[in-house]
C-alpha cells in the first residue's frame, strides 16, 4: 500500500516571476540611501516614482512608464522638499497626483504634467504643514476622493482634506512610540498600525478611538508591519524574540492567538508586505533579500499557505506596487514589481501559466486568447466612491469595482487612457466654499470633474437657461422679486447676472451651513471627550 502525499491544489502554485530585458529597465538611477524601512517607489499605471539621492533636500524622479533605458543625471525631478523624502504615493483616483513625507516634516502633493516632467517641479499644490517631526508614511484613502493620511516620527497620525488643505482629524495619544506601518481598511472605515511598542492596533479615524489592540504581536525588537486584508484579517510580518522573520494572520474579533504563524529564516531585514484583494495572494519581500516570497490566505488552516518564491541575484534596496488595473490581462499577469537595485529599477512581471490556445499559436502569443476571468475578478477602479465630506459626515463605502475584461486588447494596440479627476475644486461646494474666497493651495488644479461623481454645481441651477429659479418662475402679475423681470413680458430671468449672484449666495450660505454643522460636531466630541476624562 503506497501513501502519496496530498498537494495542496491551488491556481497560483506555478505563478511564475520574469526580470524584464535590460533595455527595459530604468538604469542610471540613485536611488535614495537614508535608513528608513520604506518602499522608496510608486507605481501606477500611467508613472514611476522612485526617491533618490539629493543634495541641499529632498527629492524623487518621476518617469513615464515608457522612459526606460539610462536615465540622464540632468533628467528633472520633484524637488521641494527641504530635507530627505521618506515616503511617496500615488493618488488611487488621480494618475497625475503623488503626495510626498519628508524629514522637513512636511506633506506635499504634487500635479505631474501630461507626459511627465519636462524641467523640476518646485511648486507643490498643497503643502499640509502639522507634524512637529519628521513625516514617514503616507497613504491615501482607497475609496473616497481627497482625503490622505499621515504619519510622523512625533507618533502622531492626521487625517487631511487635500481639497481644502484642512486637517480633519488629528490622532494623538493613540501611539506610545514611533509608528512603523498603516494600512487602510477596504472600506476605509478605519486604519490599522503597527508600532514600536510591539501592538498593533485598530482605530476608527473619525472617533479617535482605538477598537481593538494586541500586545506584543511579535515578541521582537526589530520593526514590524501590519496591512489589512480584504475581509477583515490582518497580516503582520515581523521579527519573533531570537530575531527570526515572522509572519502571522490575525482575527480582529479575537486577537489572543494568531489564526497562522509561520517563521521564515533568520535574516534582519525588514518585511514589506503586498497584498491583492482579488486573488488573496499577500507577497512578501524582504529590504537587502534578493527573493520575493509569495503566500495565499484561505478561510481553512493553516489560513497562510506558501505558494513559491522568486529569486534574483542582486538584493533589492525598495520595491514598487503596479495597481491591478495597469496589468496586462493578455499576458495573465497577476503582479508586476519595480525592484529597486543600488543604480536601477527593474521590473518584474508575475504570470500564472495557462495552456496556449490554437489562436495564440497561429498569432504567436505565448498565453491563452481568452479572458481568464478566475484570475481578473472585478477590481477597485480609478473612480472614488465618496467625497471627502461625505466620509466626514460619516458615509462609508468600498471601493468602485470595474471589469478588466474591456482593457484586453493587443498589447502593441493598447492605449492608456487615463480619466483625470478633479483633485481640488474650484467650485464653491460644500467642502470649500466655506469661506468667501478659495483658499490659494487650491487653485493651481483645473481638471475637469470625472463621469459618474457628484456633481458640483449648486442645486438650484437646475432650473432651465433662461428660466427664473424662483419657485413656480415669473407667474402672475407684476415683477419678480428674484430677478426683476415682468411676467407679463413673459416669463424667465431678465438678468443673467442677477442669477449668477443669487446662485452664488445660495452656494455660500448652503457651504457655511455644512462647516458649521461639522465644527459643532467636532466641539460635542471634544466636549464628551473632555466629560469622559479622555483628554
Amino acid at each position: 500500500m503506497s501513501f502519496r502525499k496530498v498537494v495542496r491544489q491551488s491556481k497560483f502554485r506555478h505563478v511564475f516571476g520574469q526580470p524584464v530585458k535590460t533595455e527595459q529597465c530604468y538604469d542610471d538611477i540613485r536611488v535614495s540611501r537614508v535608513t528608513w524601512d520604506s518602499t522608496f517607489c510608486a507605481v501606477n499605471p500611467s508613472f514611476v516614482a522612485i526617491i533618490v539621492e539629493a543634495s541641499g533636500g529632498g527629492a524623487f524622479l518621476v518617469l513615464p512608464l515608457h522612459k526606460t533605458g539610462r536615465i540622464d543625471k540632468s533628467y528633472p525631478t520633484v524637488c521641494g522638499h527641504t530635507g530627505p523624502v521618506l515616503d511617496i504615493e500615488w493618488c488611487p483616483h488621480n494618475d497625475h497626483v503623488i503626495a510626498s513625507g519628508s524629514e522637513d516634516c512636511t506633506v506635499m502633493v504634487w500635479q505631474v504634467p501630461e507626459g511627465g516632467l519636462v524641467q523640476p517641479l518646485t511648486e507643490p499644490v498643497v503643502v499640509l504643514e502639522g507634524h512637529s517631526k519628521r513625516v514617514g508614511i503616507i497613504a491615501w484613502h482607497p475609496s473616497t476622493r481627497n482625503v490622505l493620511l499621515s504619519a510622523g516620527c512625533d507618533n502622531v497620525v492626521l487625517i487631511w482634506n487635500v481639497g481644502t488643505a484642512e486637517e480633519l482629524y488629528r490622532l494623538e495619544g493613540l501611539h506610545p512610540d514611533l509608528i512603523y506601518s498603516v494600512s487602510w481598511s477596504r472600506d476605509g472605515s478605519r486604519f490599522c498600525t503597527a508600532c514600536k511598542d510591539k501592538s498593533v492596533r485598530v482605530i476608527d479615524p473619525r472617533r479617535g478611538t482605538v477598537l481593538v489592540e494586541k500586545e506584543r504581536a511579535h515578541e521582537g525588537a526589530r520593526p514590524m508591519r501590519a496591512i489589512f486584508l480584504a475581509d477583515g484579517k490582518i497580516f503582520t510580518t515581523g521579527f519573533s524574540r531570537m530575531s527570526e522573520r515572522q509572519l502571522a494572520l490575525w482575527d480582529t474579533e479575537n486577537l489572543d492567538e494568531p489564526m497562522g504563524l509561520q517563521e521564515l529564516d533568520s535574516s534582519n531585514g525588514a518585511l514589506l508586505p503586498f497584498y491583492d484583494p482579488d486573488t488573496n495572494v499577500v507577497y512578501v519581500c524582504g529590504k537587502g533579500d534578493s527573493s520575493i516570497r509569495y503566500f495565499e490566505i484561505t478561510e481553512e488552516p493553516p489560513y497562510i499557505h506558501f505558494l513559491n518564491t522568486f529569486t534574483s541575484k542582486e538584493p533589492q534596496r525598495g520595491m514598487g506596487w503596479m495597481p491591478k488595473h495597469g496589468l496586462d490581462v493578455s499576458k495573465c499577469e497577476i503582479a508586476r514589481f519595480y525592484k529597486l537595485h543600488e543604480r536601477k529599477c527593474e521590473p518584474i512581471i508575475m504570470t500564472v501559466p495557462r495552456k496556449e490556445s490554437p489562436g495564440c499559436r497561429r498569432a504567436g502569443r505565448a498565453q491563452s486568447d481568452l479572458f481568464q476571468d478566475d484570475l481578473y475578478p472585478d477590481t477597485a477602479g480609478p473612480d472614488p466612491a465618496l467625497e471627502a465630506e461625505e466620509w466626514v459626515a460619516g458615509q462609508t463605502a468600498g471601493p468602485l469595482l470595474v471589469s478588466l475584461r474591456q482593457a484586453y486588447v493587443p498589447s502593441k494596440q493598447r492605449e492608456l487612457k487615463v480619466n483625470r479627476h478633479t483633485l481640488l475644486h474650484d467650485g464653491r461646494t460644500a467642502a470649500t466654499a466655506a469661506a468667501p474666497a478659495p483658499a490659494p493651495p487650491t487653485s493651481r488644479l483645473s481638471a475637469p470633474p470625472a463621469l459618474g461623481t457628484a456633481s458640483t454645481a449648486p442645486a438650484v441651477s437646475a432650473a432651465g437657461e433662461g428660466e427664473c429659479v424662483a419657485s413656480g418662475g415669473c407667474e402672475g402679475s407684476g415683477s419678480c422679486s428674484v430677478c426683476g423681470g415682468h411676467a407679463d413680458g413673459g416669463h424667465g430671468l431678465q438678468a443673467g447676472g442677477r442669477l449668477d449672484e443669487v446662485l452664488h449666495e445660495v452656494a455660500a450660505l448652503r457651504a457655511l451651513v455644512a462647516e458649521q454643522g461639522r465644527r459643532i460636531a467636532r466641539l460635542e466630541e471634544q466636549l464628551s471627550r473632555l466629560e469622559n476624562g479622555h483628554v
